[in-house]
């Protein structure tokens, strides 16, 4: 994770724009967590983040971090994926798709569009309908 992003004004409004839009109020220290997720698509953990912005001079708390990317994620910015008990990653693409995540190394990648299809749903309870589908395909190196 690059932490050295040099944002112009015409893409920080369009982040003030983005937050504003999810419900988000546009504090500096969200402006710069924005600015880092959102230079490209990626997956990160808030830890890595943290690092990031310190590695950048960019005095942080660890807790404005966290916080910070779980209102994110709460309110469709950002999807936080569940890939194992210890860490959770934060994607920066929300839209719905599927992702590989290898154990060996923790690294999370993206399966593309159409890449996997899936067939035979069980009955859904009464009352019910689908909201979304994510599905982990977790891997590991051959020994």
């Amino acid at each position: 994770m690059d932490a050295r992003v040099t944002t112009g004004r015409a893409e920080r409004k369009r982040l003030e724009t983005l937050l504003a839009a999810h419900g988000i109020q546009a504090t500096s220290q969200r402006l710069r967590i924005a600015e880092l997720l959102f230079a490209h698509n990626q997956h990160c953990t808030a830890e890595q983040v943290f690092r990031a912005l310190g590695r950048d001079g960019i005095s942080v708390a660890r807790a404005t971090v966290y916080n910070t990317l779980n209102l994110f994620a709460a309110q469709g910015l950002i999807k936080a994926l569940a890939v194992d008990p210890e860490r959770c990653q934060f994607d920066s693409n929300p839209t719905p798709h599927h992702h590989f995540y290898i154990e060996d190394t923790g690294e999370v990648l993206d399966i593309a569009p159409g890449a996997l299809e899936l067939a035979g749903l069980p009955e859904l309870p009464p009352g019910t309908e689908i909201q979304g589908i994510d599905v982990i395909v977790r891997l590991r190196s051959r020994a």
